[in-house]
């Protein structure tokens, strides 16, 4: 099979040494990219970083190849179009149709999903003009995504900050496997969103953990953002996980933590998603020292204390209409398979969908991909094939978004 085949558009602004990050990460997984950067760009970032790290030619204008037509050619041949960064000044052109280089050229001719990625200085993002061109290329169908916040250029900090390039690589992956993946269709719904595992302490050095990585929540929170949500993510100990663009993260470590930080998020959210991995009990005492071992003494015995159950309390606690999404991660047993006891499960619970993940084997925990099943409190049950953990978080969207609707 051929490679899927990128454009990676590269503005003129600081950010454009990440691209170099994003065109190494697509092109080691086995993506064909060509770079065509603005003659600004190359201000920031020599052509030959970009020719070495692509092996394709680079080229700013259409006065080259010109036998090849390539400034038709490039964006038609595309299979997704990425701008790293996109300014403001390409964002106006691009909403306006303004074709003065190769690389909006190349917008006008592509014919697959388009995928913009700002950074600017928040005085820039926020100012009506580049609202307005973002408004409009959205209309069209285009993919502009949020900005993160942070530092900027200077000793500025604010919203316009790009996306982690791992957040941009894992998002032009799900426009390849899904080109409608992104619809504004959250637009200013608000979503709290758990997310990570939860360490119980037993003395200053051990405590009681699970292997969640924190990646399925991060993806949940990560595509509700880039469909318009605005999303608080309430993250427990994950993998070393970049913060998702436009998502507010409140970190917390404990059971306790979690579900007091899950309650307060929740009060003004109309979904609530419960995507951690929480622990079922804790140490009932956590010694102030280290727990020794010795020979001359008998094998410490711990014991436990049950934790609350955060899902049922969202669920019992909820405002009229808030939709709650639990997950649930089963294996199957002399009682029951897999199905079985996530049905009892969504049952107890009470809550409108839970997400159900086979675990075990090298399955949901700890890995990139997952598949599982969606029930819903209406006895619907569909399978949510393999796939990436943006795509199952795409397939959660969409069923929320259908409850939304009714």
């Amino acid at each position: 099979m051929s490679k899927p085949r990128v454009v990676l558009g590269v503005g003129g602004g600081i950010a454009a040494y990440k691209a170099c990050e994003v065109l190494r990460g697509l092109t080691e997984s086995g993506h064909d990219v060509r770079v065509v950067p603005t003659e600004a760009a190359l201000n920031f970032v020599g052509a030959a970083t970009f020719e070495a790290l692509s092996g394709h030619p680079v080229h700013t204008g259409v006065f080259t190849e010109v036998p090849e037509v390539q400034h038709v050619r490039v964006g038609k041949e595309a299979d997704l179009v990425l701008i790293v960064p996109a300014t403001a000044n390409l964002l106006a052109k691009a909403a306006h149709g303004i074709a003065d280089d190769l690389l909006t050229n190349t917008l006008l001719t592509a014919r697959c999903p388009v995928a913009f990625f700002p950074a600017m200085h928040t005085e820039m993002w926020e100012h009506p003009a580049t609202q307005d061109n973002v408004a409009l290329l959205r209309h069209r169908g285009a993919v502009v995504t949020e900005p993160a916040a942070g530092r900027l250029t200077g000793k500025d900090t604010g919203k316009g900050r790009l996306a982690d390039p791992q957040e941009i690589i894992d998002l032009a992956k799900l426009l390849l496997a899904e080109p409608r993946a992104l619809p504004r269709d959250l637009e200013g719904v608000r979503v709290a969103i758990s997310a990570g595992g939860t360490r119980e302490p037993l003395d200053p050095v051990r405590y009681l953990g699970n292997r969640s990585s924190g990646k399925q929540g991060y993806a949940l929170a990560r595509v509700a953002a880039q469909r318009g949500a605005e999303v608080t993510l309430v993250a427990g100990h994950t993998v070393e996980l970049p913060e998702p663009a436009g998502v507010t993260v409140v970190k917390v470590s404990t059971a306790e933590e979690l579900r007091v930080a899950m309650h307060e998020a929740a009060k003004p959210a109309e979904i609530v998603v419960m995507a951690a991995a929480v622990a079922d009990f804790r140490p009932a005492n956590v010694s102030g020292a280290k727990i020794k071992k010795s020979d001359d003494q008998p094998d410490p015995v711990i014991m436990l204390d049950r934790n609350a159950d955060i899902l049922a309390e969202l669920v019992t606690d909820r405002a009229p209409g808030q939709i709650v999404v639990g997950f649930a991660a089963e294996t199957g047993d002399e009682h029951g398979s897999v199905l079985d006891h996530a049905r009892a499960k969504l049952r107890r619970k009470g809550c409108d969908l839970l997400v159900v993940n086979a675990v075990g084997d090298g399955k949901a925990f700890e890995v990139e991909d997952n598949a599982g099943w969606l029930l819903a409190s209406d006895g619907t049950e569909r399978p949510i094939p393999f796939g990436s953990k943006a795509q199952l978080g795409v397939a959660v969207w969409d069923a929320v978004v259908g409850l939304l609707k009714r």
